[in-house]
């Protein structure tokens, strides 16, 4: 499937591939895009190529495979940095495995020495999950298509304490923000995650919308033609109306006339 993924990326984005050895043959299947392939040898370690990679002017980094704890170090670094996105393949069977694991990963590695720390740093470069199966007749699908959503840290604390006029009612105000800390530091809850799309009884359902914010990642990732085709798409699966480029133009063309100052005549 990451083999075919690669016809519907635009031929003007560079890929910057990293193996542990070379397996998908990119360079062969689509020669006429601009493809670099490296893998590491005895004396040039994977960190080496992922370095010289950053320098290569390369739109999007592919990993393999993900099975070793250097591979998961190379994938976040990949992500965070010197790429649009990231693509790679790991066989966690549930999405909260797949964090569990490169959290270990990264851990196991001595990239982290804290676990939130660790998790965090995977939430953050995580954002679709395309799972695959293989049923006991061989045969191969899609079951789901999950969306990672990184939990943002709100300040819950209150200063009511203040404003209460008894020593008990300040003992309480004081026992709300204890709970609200000792709930962060020790059941902090990083993420969430949901089912953009299933395979149910042999169809494919669309079962929650994306979130604003990866919705407009991926428009500002598009040309016109494909952008008009998404929000079609958005809108007729989830009933979501997004405004087109041409008309949020117009509204700030408009917006800039109706503030401009009006010129006088001497």
């Amino acid at each position: 499937m990451l083999m075919a993924m690669i016809e519907n990326i635009y031929e003007t984005m560079n890929l910057r591939i990293t193996e542990t050895a070379f397996e998908l043959h990119l360079r062969k299947i689509y020669p006429t895009r601009n493809i670099l392939s490296m893998r590491e040898t005895e004396t040039i370690s994977g960190q080496d190529c992922l370095d010289v990679q950053k320098k290569t002017d390369g739109s999007v980094n592919i990993i393999g495979e993900v099975a070793t704890d250097p591979v998961a170090s190379w994938m976040i670094q990949s992500a965070q940095v010197a790429s649009k996105f990231t693509l790679f393949t790991h066989h966690a069977k549930t999405f909260p495995d797949l964090v569990t694991a490169l959290r270990n990963s990264m851990l196991r590695a001595g990239v982290f020495k804290d676990e939130k720390t660790a998790e965090e740093q995977v939430v953050q470069v995580l954002n679709f999950d395309i799972h695959l199966v293989k049923d006991f007749r061989g045969r191969r699908y899609i079951e789901r298509v999950t969306e990672c959503i990184p939990v943002e840290d709100k300040n819950e604390y209150t200063f009511d304490h203040r404003s209460e006029k008894t020593l008990e009612g300040k003992f309480d105000k004081f026992f709300d923000n204890a709970t609200h800390y000792f709930t962060k530091s020790t059941d902090k809850k990083l993420y969430i995650y949901r089912n953009i799309l299933e395979n149910i009884d042999g169809e494919y359902v669309m079962t929650n919308p994306i979130t604003n914010q990866n919705i407009k990642e991926m428009r500002n990732n598009m040309d016109e033609s494909d952008i008009e085709g998404f929000d079609q798409f958005i809108e007729r699966n989830w009933g979501v109306r997004l405004k087109t480029t041409v008309q949020v133009n117009a509204e700030v063309e408009k917006t800039t006339r109706r503030g401009r100052p009006r010129k006088t005549e001497i």
